[in-house]
């Protein structure tokens, strides 16, 4: 266990008092939105700066949460409310009437309003990256959304569509509908349309008009022209998880309501729970109950806020402990860096020092020429103080004094403080930086940097680093490298290609390609750093062969780095970098290559890598999380890899993948996720995340995969069919990667406490199976599922646990005593992949004691699974399946649909066996025939 001081829990108990206090009288900490008395505050709408300047979209915005509070404080029971809202104003936009931000940014809002970048379709969509019950990252919608009222015949006024959405971003639960399976088989044997609730009522339509079921069921499946249309009246007051356009439904599906046998993802993500079983579980209601009266809530307050001018101050530790480890070198390099190329254009700069007390390096500088860029480098720290001495807080006030410079305040401003020092007074500037409205971005060093420094950053909607003192870690100018502006505008900030750092031994050599790719180029920069003696030899290729040599890079050996700026677009393709140590001792030489978008009108591919949770307690696993996009398209089958750097110790490496198991919640939504445990140490670890793809025919994604709400083709009225305009196609697009990609991006850091030290026991156990399925295929159920690992989602688990029961309520609450299905011949096959399994559930077709579910005499079982590793640790119990084992007097058992596909190749294969059979039968005895015919004629003529 890492000492910190003996003063630590003292401080930290002091801390936490301030923070309740303050928790008290500031609604908003940069930690999103807060229920207080019934009502949710600071809940951020943020408008993308490529969405061109209309004063009707902020009505429209207005209207839809209006009319969504008293829709959500109905449809919760008079439980919750919408308070006060912010909107976040692009600074491209010129009315001037707007307040200035404090610590928000486009990055951290709850809705974004944004267009989709080359997709198609206006679906509201929010990304669930997380499990049932779990919070999502945001809401999207499209400006045409909010400003084409013809698109509320099919969606359904914006104010209950909101609804649906921040259900889903929440609450954690999921759709009630599937457009992939629009029906399914009941417990009866009938074909059913996927709904819930079941009460909601409409018409078959075929190609021609309205038509009975029969007509649209080939086999048991659906015919292809044949849609279900619902009738615009209706009595089902559920569910808004389903249909939220429909003016009967007011409520979400609860234990009475619910259809537990929708294949949709509610009940497979949630285990056939209820929307509102899911809702009222949550913490929101533990503390939200219904209010008193008849009355309504007030209606919602807005603020409309809009960034102004970007000031950003530097404050940086010169303690004498920056001197350790190289520590003031790589800020001198990673500083450098961020100065000449990643802060803006037009951005104020300022750059603070502090030890035991602070001090002004450079007051603002605002960047309008590579000049202003090299005056600012030139005021960064070049030595160390004696003192060990540090006062974060000193600092602090310092970069503030620097910034009040501008306009008197400090509101929307920006501190990267970076710092090795263990100041145990932290919590004395916290009300300051609170008040100050200035986001702080930490960037600790080392492993002696103080515990609460990222409580700043929490406090604040900071960013959170950390760097190891390991001399072949790039960490700090990763760190530097994800500092954007935060405005949301992916077309002007720069993406990285390349972060790589390896120690090279005396006349070897690093050796790497870096893939650009068509989106990139503009703004090019490769990067070279070293540690000792002088810099290596550069040689680089460009696509075309071009060579480009040390003497071609702009080299400052006061900070050791060599960079070369490539004009126009770079050459797509292939550039080679080698980096020869030509000195007599071992080098750190380290690269990095980064560019902007080569056009505005292709948005680039980008990865935004996070981590669940930033602090947490052995044993618990960190989920580690990598979007992978092209503008709002999910790129499929990237190579995807996190490495994970502790205080002490070697990085490690991991695989993310996105293949809906494990730590991954939906297959094929390009979020690549995986759980990390391998712990070596306490404290805090740094995350990255390479992200590539081959050259090929890259698979874009469903432009929206996951939870959106539903737009509805139709409906009918009095009888009569009326039809919405066609739903914008939105689906797979294929688009050629002549080159294919690759990005780095920082994932931040994370802390880990109460990992013991030495070798420990295994603690951690198979991950949970979440894509259990059941098919009933004539007498045998056939299960199938990802399997889960040794330790969670790694390995290979030891054995499975397979439990069935006809009734849900006790395979839920009471799985050990439900009826155990025989698994001796199931061996566990290595994680991630495909289990499938058969068995005949003969006690509940057979046995005497068998009572059917349901007054028609539904034969339906609910399955769940549970893995085992080597030393008996037992995953969580898993999704709950369920198959209809009905079989109706003389009628054939309802075969799976790839069960139909297989049976009918195989018996065409058999009748083309057989007809060839008979073929060279019927060849064989002509062929005979004819011989003896031939004979006997020869012998009539001997």
């Amino acid at each position: 266990m890492i000492q910190r001081g003996n003063a630590g829990p003292i401080c930290n108990l002091k801390l936490v008092t301030l923070l309740v206090a303050l928790s008290l009288e500031l609604p908003f900490l940069g930690a999103g939105v807060q229920l207080r008395d019934n009502g949710y505050n600071g809940l951020l709408i943020a408008i993308n700066p490529q969405v061109p300047e209309n004063q009707n979209l902020i009505s429209n915005i207005k209207e839809m949460i209006t009319e969504a509070s008293f829709y959500l404080f109905n449809a919760t029971k008079r439980r919750v409310f919408f308070r006060n809202i912010k909107i976040l104003i692009p600074a491209t936009w010129k009315a001037n009437n707007y307040s200035k931000v404090k610590q928000e940014s486009y990055e951290k809002a709850n809705v974004i309003v944004t267009d989709w970048y080359g997709a198609h379709g206006d679906d509201p969509y929010t990304l669930q990256h997380r499990g049932c019950g779990k919070e999502g990252k945001y809401i999207r919608f499209t400006p045409n959304f909010l400003l084409n009222d013809n698109l509320t015949a099919g969606y359904g006024s914006r104010g209950r569509v909101f609804v649906h959405e921040w259900a889903h971003l929440r609450w954690g639960v999921f759709d009630e509908y599937n457009n992939d399976k629009p029906f399914y088989i009941n417990g009866q044997n009938q074909i059913k349309v996927t709904r819930c609730s079941s009460d909601i009522t409409g018409i078959f339509v075929c190609e021609k008009g309205p038509c009975p079921q029969e007509n649209c069921i080939i086999s048991k499946l659906f015919k292809e022209g044949c849609t279900f249309i619902y009738n615009s009246t209706q009595n089902a007051t559920a569910s808004i998880m389903f249909m939220q356009s429909l003016s009967s439904v007011v409520e979400f599906c609860n234990a009475s309501t619910h259809n537990q046998e929708a294949p949709n993802l509610q009940n497979q993500m949630c285990s056939l729970r209820s929307a509102w079983d899911v809702i009222i579980d949550s913490t929101d209601f533990h503390q939200s109950f219904p209010m008193n009266g008849t009355e309504l809530p007030p209606p919602p307050t807005f603020s409309l806020i809009q960034a102004g001018v970007k000031v950003v101050c530097l404050v940086l530790d010169v303690s004498s402990k920056m001197a350790k480890a190289d520590r003031l070198l790589q800020l001198q390099q990673a500083a450098e860096f961020y100065l000449m190329q990643i802060v803006e254009i037009h951005t104020f700069v300022g750059i603070a020092s502090f030890h035991s007390k602070g001090e002004i390096r450079a007051q603002l500088h605002q960047i309008n020429s590579d000049d202003d860029r090299k005056l600012l480098v030139s005021y960064l720290p070049t030595t160390v103080t004696a003192k060990a001495e540090v006062s974060i807080c000193s600092g602090l006030k310092k970069g503030f004094e620097v910034v009040e410079k501008l306009n008197g305040k400090t509101y929307g401003s920006v501190m990267i403080l970076v710092t090795s020092g263990d100041d145990k007074l932290i919590g004395n500037c916290i009300p300051t930086v609170l008040s100050s409205g200035s986001t702080i971005h930490s960037i600790a060093l080392g492993s002696s940097a103080v515990p609460n420094l990222e409580e700043l950053s929490h406090l604040t909607g900071g960013l959170k680093f950390f760097v190891p003192d390991t001399s072949n870690s790039n960490s700090m100018t990763d760190a530097f490298s994800r500092i954007s502006s935060g405005t949301g505008d992916i077309f002007q900030q720069r993406i990285q290609l390349e972060s790589t750092g390896e120690n090279v031994k005396p006349h070897h050599q690093l050796k790497n390609t870096v893939t650009m790719d068509n989106s990139v180029g503009n703004d090019t920069v490769f990067l070279v750093t070293w540690q000792t003696s002088g810099p290596p030899e550069i040689i680089l290729f460009d696509p075309d062969g071009r060579k480009y040599y040390t003497n071609n890079f702009i080299t400052n050996l006061t900070f050791q780095t060599a960079s070369l700026w490539i004009p126009g677009t770079a050459k797509a393709g292939h550039w080679t970098y080698t980096l020869n140590n030509t000195h007599h001792s071992l080098q750190a030489l380290k690269v990095t290559v980064s560019s902007r978008a080569s056009s505005s009108a292709v948005p680039p591919v980008t990865v935004d890598a996070f981590v669940e949770r930033d602090s947490l307690h052995f044993p618990h696993p960190v989920m580690i999380y990598a979007n992978v996009r092209k503008g709002f398209y999910p790129i499929l089958n990237a190579t995807v890899t996190a490495t994970v750097e502790p205080e002490t110790g070697d990085p490690v490496t991991l695989r993310l993948l996105d293949d809906g198991a494990g730590a991954d919640v939906i297959k094929n939504d390009g979020i690549y996720s995986r759980y990390f445990f391998s712990f070596a140490v306490n404290g805090r670890y740094s995350l990255k995340v390479h992200a590539n793809h081959s050259p090929s025919i890259t698979i874009l994604a469903h432009s929206n995969p996951g939870s959106r709400a539903m737009y509805v083709p139709g409906y009918t009225a009095n009888g009569n069919i009326q039809m919405n305009a066609p739903r914008k196609p939105v689906g797979r697009n294929e688009e050629e990667q002549k080159w294919g990609f690759s990005r780095v991006s920082s994932g931040g850091s994370f802390s880990v406490l109460g990992v013991p030290a030495g070798l420990h026991p295994d603690v951690f156990p198979p991950c949970k199976i979440i894509d259990l399925e059941a098919v009933k295929v004539e007498e045998k159920v056939t299960l199938s599922w990802t399997a889960p690992g040794e330790d969670f989602d790694q390995g290979q688990a030891t054995s499975y646990e397979i439990r069935m029961s006809n009734s849900l309520q006790n395979i839920q609450d009471d799985f050990n005593n439900a009826i155990l299905v025989n698994t001796s011949k199931l061996n566990p096959q290595p994680a991630g992949t495909r289990e499938i399994f058969m068995f005949s559930p003969q006690i509940f077709t057979n046995g005497p004691e068998h009572q059917p579910n349901g007054e028609n005499g539904s034969h339906r079982i609910y399955v769940a699974i549970r893995a085992m590793d080597r030393n008996s640790l037992k995953s969580a119990v898993s999704n709950i399946a369920q198959a209809s084992l009905f079989i109706p007097p003389n009628s054939a058992p309802v075969p799976a649909r790839d069960y139909l596909i297989l049976k009918g190749v195989l018996t065409a294969m058999g009748l083309i066996g057989i007809i060839c059979l008979i073929i060279v039968v019927t060849h064989c005895t002509l062929n005979r025939k004819k011989r003896a015919d031939k004979k006997e004629n020869g012998t009539k003529l001997l």
